[in-house]
């Protein structure tokens, strides 16, 4: 039987987040297990692997003062230890800090991966937020020296987090896989001139410049679509700001399944998410539903910000503008809902792209190198650590 590897996620899981259950269930040498405070939203985790430390909501607030203790560390340590796990991965920061009690409990190294915020905020950003956020800012910097190493979804959040004092040589780049055979277009379906737009709906997904652009693009196509799928704060200002700009053809369709958006996605000509930096400093990390739509064969546009020049290239795959500039996003969108020689050269290399660099069966096999590696230097470095006999 396959070892024992936990995946660490407070909450299993939130609709934006069904990438930590891909990824998990896609491996091939460990066995999966997850676990978190409590469970949320509606992703089909398998229930014989999952572990919740902190079931009831009456005693959740306690447990999240108490679990930076190395005492709460062992009472949770004491739950997981029948499991002997050999290591444990912690999807976003804040996680990893809160995590680090029971895996210095269990003696077991930690991997701790950085999606985007949590690297890209501004440590007085992330203090206002909330308290589990503060938690982690106050204990970054025990999580830099005891955590065994930190991917990045990208380059680009690989160099925020060195230049926040992360090691060079326990920080390194591990890309989010895509199942390319999941997201894979069905030439059967007609694709129409509709403009997909798939995320949060917050202020660093700069969807506000996406509706502005659809004004500009409906004056010389009013037939052209967009659809907005996702949820979040700004929904009713977004719906307000495209009733006053008089859209035509546009609809909010709030959070939908993997397989809805598969399907949108099938029938899209552009992808567009133009994320921006805000004052906080949150950006967009890498954009793994930007690989989804390519994966598709739907060319992107959007802007050229944090690692989406990572997840796009530029001038082959879609076509990215200057932050914040919607007039030049409204001619990029132009181009690819009416230049069909261009999309189709777009829309090819862009699945190619994909399957070479982010296909998750080679981005697995390399997580699971990742794994082998980290549990053979945790057994150099101390011998007492549980034994991994396929290390």
């Amino acid at each position: 039987m396959n070892p024992n590897l936990i995946i660490y996620r407070d909450e299993l899981l939130l609709p934006s987040e069904t990438f930590v259950l891909t990824q998990g269930e896609s491996l091939q040498s460990f066995r999966p297990i997850y676990v978190g405070r409590r469970r949320t939203g509606s992703a089909a985790l398998p229930n014989d692997r999952v572990i919740l430390l902190c079931a009831h909501p009456l005693v959740e607030a306690l447990q999240r003062r108490l679990f930076a203790g190395l005492q709460a560390g062992r009472r949770s340590a004491e739950k997981l230890s029948r499991l002997r796990p050999v290591l444990i991965h912690a999807h976003f920061g804040p996680d990893g800090a809160h995590i680090l009690p029971v895996a210095e409990a269990l003696a077991t190294p930690l991997i701790v991966t950085f999606h985007g915020y949590d690297a890209l905020t501004t440590d007085d950003a992330l203090m206002a937020k909330s308290a589990a956020l503060r938690h982690y800012v106050r204990r970054k910097q025990k999580l830099v020296r005891k955590a065994a190493l930190f991917l990045a979804v990208s380059d680009f959040v690989r160099q925020k987090l060195l230049a926040r004092g992360f090691p060079t040589e326990k920080t390194r780049v591990h890309y989010i896989g895509v199942d390319t055979e999941f997201f894979q277009a069905d030439p059967a379906i007609s694709r129409r001139k509709l403009v997909l737009f798939v995320g949060r709906l917050v202020e660093n997904k700069g969807c506000e410049f996406l509706l502005r652009a659809m004004g500009a693009v409906q004056v010389s196509h009013p037939d052209a679509e967009l659809v907005i799928i996702g949820d979040g704060p700004l929904r009713t200002a977004l719906e307000n700001q495209a009733a006053e700009l008089h859209l035509r053809n546009y609809r909010f369709l709030g959070i939908q399944p993997q397989a809805v958006v598969r399907d949108w996605m099938n029938r899209a000509r552009v992808f567009c998410v133009p994320s921006v930096e805000i004052a906080s400093g949150a950006s967009e990390g890498f954009g793994l539903v930007f690989a989804e739509a390519q994966s598709m064969g739907v060319p992107v546009v959007s802007f050229k910000t944090g690692g989406i020049p990572e997840a796009v290239a530029d001038g082959r795959t879609g076509l990215l503008a200057p932050p914040r500039d919607w007039q030049l996003l409204a001619k990029y969108i132009d181009i690819l809902l009416t230049a069909p020689g261009v999309w189709d050269g777009f829309s090819a290399a862009g699945r190619d792209r994909v399957t070479q660099l982010f296909n998750l069966k080679d981005q697995s096999a390399a997580l699971e190198d990742i794994y082998r590696q980290t549990i053979r230097t945790q057994q150099s470095q101390a011998p007492a650590c549980l034994e991994y006999a396929g290390a």
